[in-house]
């Protein structure tokens, strides 16, 4: 057996079939991941809560089935849902960052999938500079902010500077060009 055959494929199983996640994600798809995850680390030290970045399956039916799906940033709170490299508990929050590959999921199945499972805040991300950012609210999402990021100073919807807090952690906070520092 070659090497390759002991890796871990990136999948995920939604409603018991395997949904391929390869080609794996750009640069930019890893940087603004990178990005988010950094800044949100950073704000939960000395807390119980800890976030991941794309290596940590939430099985989402824990006791109905074994589906997961494998979100790009997770924060987690109550760890005696970990088991292995799998979470079975509630996420606080999660963000999905788009890629080819995933874009459709991402916006369809997996955000169905969070609001089910009772997500408090949803994150859609493209690295090509928009985010959505959705709450749950009387167990569905509302779209509470958009944005479409403009670095250059000289342009008048220029925004790098707006800053965005997470619900659930309002002591977190970055600023649009915190996310998208480096995709250029």
């Amino acid at each position: 057996m070659g090497l390759a055959e002991f890796e871990r494929k990136r999948d995920e199983k939604i409603d018991g079939v395997i949904c391929d996640m390869s080609p794996s994600p750009g640069y930019r798809h890893f940087v603004v991941d990178g990005n988010i995850h950094r800044i949100i680390a950073n704000g939960l030290v000395n807390s119980i809560c800890r976030v991941s970045m794309e290596n940590l399956d939430f099985q989402y039916h824990p006791d109905v089935n074994d589906d997961y799906v494998c979100p790009d940033i997770m924060i987690i709170c109550d760890r005696k849902h970990l088991k292995g490299g799998a979470y079975s508990g509630v996420p606080k929050f999660i963000a999905e960052t788009l890629s080819h590959s995933t874009a459709k999921r991402d916006r369809t199945e997996k955000k169905d999938i969070y609001e089910q499972a009772g997500v408090e805040e949803y994150w859609i991300v493209s690295p090509v500079g928009t985010i959505e950012i959705y709450y749950l609210q009387d167990g569905k999402y509302a779209l509470e902010q958009s944005y479409m990021f403009q670095g250059d100073r000289e342009d008048e919807d220029y925004n790098a500077e707006t800053e965005i807090r997470l619900k659930a952690f309002p002591h977190i906070k970055m600023t649009l060009g915190d996310i998208f520092d480096g995709v250029d």
